[in-house]
């Protein structure tokens, strides 16, 4: 398929785990923001979304508006981004909450010209199809958890076509948080949830587990799981 704009290039600056998130100022469906005065002193979590009116776009949104309180519970702000305007995202809000019976209050960020997007690295490369009616690359489904110094912790992309799992960028976010919580002395192993024995970091010795994780049990010497201690 040939396009009738050329697809736009990323910055320079690749954005990886440890960069400092892009600060930027936009129009949104709650008005004008600046990203950082947004967020202050609260971690974020920043999605991208193709376009408005599409169906997947549309089940996540409602998703993440149902899950909002829970993220506000663990000082987290929602934020969305659309390659869309203020005027469209108003629209396609009445029928997020309609269709999903959510009531979608975060604010979802207009980009029509794909500035914050590219910022983002956001583009959508893969599928020549995924356009918009000029011809312009649309966005595909990338997930930025954000720490308050503004620090980018975790992203996770999907491509336009499949759904994300709203319960996955929760327990990211729990485990990122538990992390910070124990000075960095625990990681999380495989499908862990809350509640569920965490791992000691390999850097913590045996005699420091014994005072801090008194109930640790060595699978391999490399390998040690605990209960997370009683506050």
């Amino acid at each position: 398929m040939s396009l009738s704009q050329p697809i736009p290039k990323p910055s320079d600056s690749t954005l990886r785990l440890g960069s400092k998130a892009p600060n930027f100022s936009a129009e949104t469906s709650n008005g004008h923001l600046t990203f950082y005065d947004y967020l202050g002193d609260s971690w974020g979590v920043f999605l991208s979304h193709p376009d408005d009116f599409t169906p997947v776009c549309t089940t996540e949104l409602g998703a993440f508006a149902k899950l909002e309180p829970e993220f506000t519970k663990r000082n987290a702000k929602l934020i969305g981004l659309s390659a869309n305007t203020t005027e469209k995202h108003a629209r396609w809000i009445k029928d997020i909450n309609e269709i999903t019976g959510a009531k979608l209050t975060f604010p979802i960020v207009a980009d029509p010209k794909r500035e914050v997007a590219l910022k983002y690295d956001m583009i959508d490369y893969q599928d020549a199809t995924n356009v918009d009616d000029k011809g312009v690359q649309l966005t595909i489904r990338s997930v930025f958890i954000i720490d308050p110094s503004k620090t980018i912790r975790w992203t996770i992309t999907y491509p336009a076509s499949v759904g994300r799992n709203t319960a996955e960028v929760l327990r990211a976010l729990d485990s990122l948080q538990l992390s910070e919580k124990l000075n960095k002395e625990i990681t999380t192993p495989v499908n862990w949830v809350p509640g569920d024995d965490v791992l000691i970091a390999p850097f913590v010795s045996d005699d420091k587990a014994k005072k801090e994780f008194p109930h640790f049990r060595a699978i391999k010497p490399y390998l040690r799981l605990t209960p997370l201690p009683e506050d």
